[in-house]
């Protein structure tokens, strides 16, 4: 049995602000350890519950950000930038049995600890066949076109929540409670390790190949806090205007939409200027 833990920060334990995740900080350095100890729970938990392997797949911002030194030496982690399925890479191989979303967090335009949707905050919305996606959203889509289910989410307790859309019967896990985008109640790492343990151990029996989803096209919209940006956005083939602000584009596959998303958000990125955005 093979599971694939995706791995962001903005949901991890003790995080509320953006220098705890912004890579070269002192605060960023301190939350790496437990953001490592919360990813490596995860990991224990499904050994426990009979996993035979582990990959971990770094998913926040640069990923490089975990300790893989203070991690369980059966442990492996992909790490590292421009990966074809970003958050969710080594799903595609057809050799993982499920996947956990750790550290996860919820969508743009949404309440939640550093809520966003890929780009912290030029992109004020993201929508799947209407429905606003947060990333969990759209990385479950890909899981199902491939047969994997979601077994386990942590993140904040609205984390929690939005999991519920898109998978109900996984395990969830909340490290702290919503306050505001920056501010939270937070738990101790020893105790949010134990919580995300037992909680891994118990989503193991949840693991198990599924019918791939397939046979749907998706439409993926996105909304940008300035009209420059959406206009940026619509360089990338079958991305077209869709209001104001917004842009839309429709793809047979949530493969496609995925790696089309990812275009969107790389050429966004690059059209915003430091202080006008």
């Amino acid at each position: 049995m093979k599971i694939l833990i995706s791995a962001d920060m903005e949901g991890a334990t003790g995080v509320t602000w953006p220098a705890d995740v912004l890579p070269g900080t002192p605060q960023w350095e301190r939350c790496r350890s437990m953001f490592t100890s919360d990813v490596n729970a995860a990991a224990l938990g499904f050994y426990d519950g009979g996993a035979d392997e582990v990959l971990v797949n770094e998913a926040h911002w640069s990923m490089r950000n975990l300790l893989l030194e203070h991690m369980d030496d059966r442990v492996q982690m992909l790490t590292g930038k421009h990966k074809s399925l970003s958050m969710v890479e080594g799903i595609q191989h057809g050799d993982v049995d499920a996947v956990a979303f750790v550290g996860y967090h919820t969508g743009a335009g949404t309440e939640g600890v550093l809520a966003h949707t890929y780009l912290a905050n030029s992109i004020t919305g993201v929508w799947l066949d209407g429905v606003r996606a947060s990333e969990g959203l759209l990385n479950a889509h890909v899981a199902a076109e491939y047969g994997v289910p979601v077994v386990l989410v942590t993140g904040d307790d609205l984390t929690c929540v939005d999991a519920e859309g898109y998978a109900p019967g996984a395990r969830k896990v909340a490290v702290k409670d919503y306050v505001s985008r920056y501010a939270a109640v937070c738990r101790t790492p020893a105790r949010t390790a134990a919580d995300i343990r037992a909680a891994a151990k118990a989503a193991t029996a949840l693991a198990g190949r599924r019918d791939p989803v397939a046979g749907k096209t998706f439409t993926i919209e996105l909304e940008f806090d300035a009209e420059h940006l959406a206009a940026a956005a619509t360089v990338v083939p079958g991305v077209v205007p869709s209001g104001e602000r917004r842009v839309a584009y429709t793809s047979a596959t949530m493969y496609e939409g995925i790696r089309t998303f990812k275009a969107v958000t790389t050429i966004v990125s690059a059209a915003v200027e430091e202080q006008y955005g």
